[in-house]
């Protein structure tokens, strides 16, 4: 009995541990980019399972998110811009707070930024 009790227990703990938490939802933050330009971005990310959808917001345009993946707290997914060029994100969020780290890299050229959640 107590072997099934604690077997139930922890199996339970891990399935919480793999819940995607805080990420569903809509994120904003702001890119530096390389001629000094700070611009706003927008993501609104959906979590069904461990696959990441939703959007990407900039300049006025919306972006797919393409083969995104959850893992834990870790994240990745990718856009595809309008010129074809496709832009990787990895990203880590803090299910304690209401911030995501992440990284993109369009053609070779890295950014980072912090988003915070839209209330």
């Amino acid at each position: 009995m107590r072997v099934k009790l604690l077997t139930t227990i922890l199996a339970a703990c891990f399935a919480i541990a793999l819940l995607p938490g805080n990420l569903p939802g809509k994120w904003q933050g702001s890119l530096l980019l390389p001629d000094g330009q700070n611009v706003q971005v927008t993501y609104t990310i959906n979590v069904d399972g461990n696959k990441v959808t939703g959007l990407a917001e900039t300049f006025g345009h919306s972006l797919k998110i393409d083969e995104g993946k959850i893992n834990g707290n870790d994240f990745t997914f990718s856009i595809t811009n309008n010129n074809n060029i496709i832009i990787p994100h990895t990203g880590k969020y803090y299910p304690d707070g209401d911030s995501v780290s992440m990284n993109m890299d369009y053609g070779g050229t890295k950014f980072h930024t912090t988003l915070k959640r839209v209330k």
